[in-house]
């Protein structure tokens, strides 16, 4: 993921009006007694986002206008925020080292990916977090937070290494609380701004899509 990838964070005001979110894809068989059978042909959703929402005046303009050029289009792709999800704990709460479990030690193993589980009921799907903020992640193993110095976190693949002397034991389990941010590129090579319509209340549209390792 890092070829092709500048480590900068689209604008946050505008990633704060954007719309979109996580889309899948089904296929969906009609059988001839009325039934159906599905099949998902993605193991993961993907992110798609449209910028343009967020755009409120002539500087978020030059602003965005700016990031494409820095970014040459479709050609690297950049953190961008979700306006929603993008933390380990639910919008509005403070985030706790205990909020994601990473996995369980075996004496031996210092490297964790950063996940985040979605789950009810009904079932579960794990998704893996590869940008996370720097400085937001804690740590915490068999319960108990780690000081800052026993681990270290890769801010540009979300690989937590915990230090040789806090090695997690066999069946302790290493959770993490974090911010993070979604991989993604423009979805496009050409944005169309027209001041006049702009003025009048219409806005470009600005796609953007999540990058998937």
């Amino acid at each position: 993921m890092t070829h092709g990838f500048h480590e900068v964070r689209f604008p946050l005001r505008l990633s704060l009006g954007a719309s979109g979110g996580p889309g899948r894809r089904t296929d969906i068989v009609a059988l001839s007694n009325g039934g159906e059978t599905r099949n998902a042909r993605w193991a993961d959703a993907r992110r798609r986002y449209d910028a343009g929402t967020g755009l409120r005046g002539l500087s978020d303009l030059y602003e965005l206008t700016a990031f494409f050029e820095a970014r040459r289009g479709q050609l690297y792709g950049f953190r961008f925020r979700d306006p929603v999800d993008h933390a380990s704990a639910g919008p509005g709460a403070a985030i706790d080292a205990l909020d994601q479990p990473l996995g369980t030690g075996d004496g031996l193993r210092r490297e964790f990916e950063l996940i985040k589980t979605y789950a009810d009921q009904g079932g579960a799907t794990v998704r893996r977090i590869a940008k996370p903020v720097e400085g937001s992640v804690r740590v915490a193993v068999g319960g108990v937070v780690l000081d800052p110095g026993d681990y270290t976190v890769d801010p540009a693949t979300g690989v937590v290494t915990i230090a040789s002397g806090s090695v997690p034991a066999a069946g302790a389990l290493v959770s993490a609380g974090y911010e993070f941010d979604i991989p993604v590129r423009f979805d496009t090579d050409r944005i169309e701004i027209s001041l006049a319509a702009f003025k009048a209340g219409s806005v470009p549209s600005v796609p953007l899509i999540e990058i998937k390792p």
